[in-house]
């Protein structure tokens, strides 16, 4: 039923909800059909990442013509860097109106993991929604993975929603993370249903890793920050919606934040929800949670299964462009957490590209809420490759985030409140309190080569730290021309 050169779109939002069983057959087919000389590729149409049987297999099969809006498989990525797969990188929240609006082409297929069927044609979702909606009504076949790894009770934790097209469209009617707005089920045409695939596989989540002296610190210190600007009255009481990503740090910092004294039981607006928040919601310092997928290790899943009634009543999975969406993240004022790759002097992000060229992953939901949050904060390491890179530069080598919409920066070593501040101020912010002290003096130095200018920068030198790592392996040892 699929076909080469067709475009698919599975659901799921992380592995969290991905189809499995499929995309393995998929992949199966594709190599079987190169083996025999023909050509075998379909468009991949995702609500975000997925796990190793989906994009995994189908990049080893080599069977994606295109890829979009977010990837975080090493086979797929080295594809993507080698230009033998197309990707295009997205706004999360953006990803089911693109589809709905044709930007993308036509849906042929869509390939969704449910917890239940209904003979209306009513799909139960898993633990995850991203655009699996959209792709359900967009499609002209429906194959649905039966997955009996999720319980058929989880009915009732999703609030399916899509908003009407423009001119047509009206306000999202969310005033706060606990509203529930739409539906518990996708319901399409039965008669698009065109195949069910009974499985029992668990999500592809992988772990993280321990509290390091690194994240513990940063955590600590993004916590600190808040708990002071709660305090000094800079965030409303009680407090306000929390919007974290996903990954090592982002655990460690929702972790911090859930066990600071200053920091009092919080909600969430979120698109992931990690083993961390599960926790926190077990000790009821989270106490509502909205989201789009259970971003988790099965181990905590299980916990979630094991106690459905509480979690039910205190978390609610929503399609990414509702969790993701602009107007709702400004109206509930959420503070936006997000990690870094680069960050210049002067507060603009790379979260996407290592040296401006190799894409890591994509730009996710992190400028969905960055550039509409109470307050944006970002958090990397002062420091890559064991301290031969500063991740704090002159200027960042791809920008995905600017100045404009960054207000905050942390890093183990301090936090840059960068609100209010010129591009001159801001330098010597970050500088003074992000840095590493290895790198402070030479990033100062870049200061003072420019003469004039609002923002001090020199066009021949606001790279050569790059340049010197890409000779030598190092960004120690680099120098400045003389002023320019």
């Amino acid at each position: 039923m699929i076909h080469n050169g067709q475009t698919v779109g599975f659901s799921g939002f992380t592995p969290a909800g991905a189809p499995k069983a499929v995309p393995l057959a998929i992949a199966e087919r594709a190599i079987a059909a190169h083996y025999a000389g023909q050509e075998f590729q379909i468009g991949v149409l995702t609500g975000a990442s997925t796990g190793p049987s989906l994009d995994g297999a189908l990049s080893k099969a080599q069977a994606i013509k295109f890829r979009t809006p977010y990837q975080t498989n090493a086979d797929l990525r080295d594809r993507i860097n080698a230009g033998e797969t197309r990707f295009f990188d997205l706004h999360l929240s953006l990803m089911p109106q693109v589809t709905r609006y044709g930007f993308l082409g036509p849906v042929d297929v869509a390939v969704v993991e449910a917890a239940d069927l209904t003979a209306g044609g009513g799909i139960v979702l898993t633990s995850g929604v991203g655009a699996a909606p959209t792709f359900c009504n967009m499609a002209g076949k429906v194959i649905v993975e039966l997955n009996r790894h999720h319980p058929a009770t989880i009915l009732g934790m999703h609030d399916i929603y899509e908003p009407a097209d423009p001119p047509y469209r009206k306000q999202i009617p969310i005033y706060k993370p606990s509203d529930r707005i739409g539906s518990p089920i996708v319901t399409i045409d039965p008669a698009k249903i065109v195949g069910v695939v009974e499985t029992d596989l668990e999500d592809e989540a992988r772990g993280f890793s321990e509290v390091s002296p690194l994240t513990e610190s940063l955590g600590y210190n993004v916590a600190e920050f808040l708990a002071a600007q709660l305090a000094d009255g800079m965030i409303p009481k009680p407090f306000l919606p929390i919007q974290s990503g996903v990954g090592d740090i982002a655990n460690s910092v929702l972790g911090a934040l859930g066990s600071h004294p200053g920091i009092p039981p919080f909600e969430m607006y979120t698109e992931v929800i990690q083993d961390s928040v599960v926790d926190l919601i077990e000790q009821e310092r989270v106490t509502f949670v909205s989201s789009c997928s259970f971003t988790v290790t099965p181990p905590a899943l299980k916990r979630v299964y094991d106690n459905l009634k509480w979690f039910r009543a205190r978390v609610v999975l929503r399609p990414q462009e509702i969790s993701n969406s602009p107007e709702v993240i400004r109206r509930l004022g959420v503070i936006s957490i997000n990690t870094a790759i680069e960050v210049d002097i002067f507060g603009n992000v790379n979260s996407t590209h290592v040296m401006g060229r190799k894409l890591m992953n994509g730009i996710g939901g992190s400028g969905d809420f960055t550039r509409n949050a109470y307050l944006s904060i970002f958090t990397c390491p002062s420091v890559a490759k064991g301290g031969k890179i500063s991740t704090i530069v002159p200027l960042v080598s791809h920008v995905d985030h600017s100045e404009h919409s960054v207000q905050i920066i942390a890093t183990e070593f301090g936090v840059a409140d960068l609100r209010g501040k010129s591009p001159f101020e801001r330098a010597n912010e970050i500088i003074d309190r992000c840095a590493h002290p290895e790198y402070r003096e030479l990033l100062r130095s870049y200061l003072t080569i420019v003469k004039g200018g609002h923002t001090p920068h020199t066009l021949s030198a606001a790279f050569r730290m790059h340049e010197h790592f890409q000779k030598t392996g190092d960004m120690h040892g680099c120098s400045w021309d003389t002023a320019v």
